[in-house]
């Protein structure tokens, strides 16, 4: 009895863990699609908007899911006189505290990194150039994201469950 009760803790184990790696599939383009539109409309508040980087980081963030709500809350909270951190400082610490939760990779990680050193720093219509730039490099990681969950999504529900079936094969 001890030995089937293993064997379904085993099993499901796998299983889950199976389902979890395929939710982060799932995850990473949606992610992407909202981390692109955040820009876009941080595009829209500088170029139209005329607004401060840390009051508009902090609008655009309370519309956003978590992970990215918070990110965005942090790094404006980081350029408020309270801390007094530059934007690109600001934001590489938010990156720092928050990138774990996101179902993104490093190539993400490195375009937000590099716009965050133009942001705040330079004229109005550099940073629209620049945002533009990230846009297109994200979308194009997001359509890569969508190939991998097309590709591995339902392959890493089977496969857990199948490797939680092999474990419980070997050692029983």
């Amino acid at each position: 009895m001890l030995k089937l009760v293993g064997a379904v803790l085993v099993l499901g184990a796998g299983t889950l863990a199976g389902f979890y790696q395929a939710q982060q599939f799932a995850a990473r383009p949606r992610q992407l699609r909202e981390l692109i539109l955040a820009l876009q409309r941080l595009e829209t508040e500088i170029s139209y908007g005329f607004t401060p980087l840390p009051d508009a980081l902090e609008r655009i963030g309370v519309s956003l899911r978590e992970p990215l709500k918070s990110l965005l809350a942090s790094a404006a909270l980081y350029m408020r006189p309270d801390y007094g951190l530059s934007a690109q400082d600001s934001i590489r610490k938010a990156l720092g505290e928050y990138w774990k939760r996101t179902s993104m990779k490093s190539a993400e990680r490195e375009v937000l990194e590099q716009l965050s050193g133009v942001l705040g720093t330079s004229d109005r219509q550099d940073q629209i150039k620049h945002i533009a730039l990230a846009v297109g490099q994200l979308k194009h990681e997001e359509a890569a994201a969508r190939d991998d969950q097309v590709k591995y999504e339902k392959m890493s529900k089977s496969l857990g469950l199948l490797i939680g079936a092999l474990i419980v094969i070997l050692i029983f």
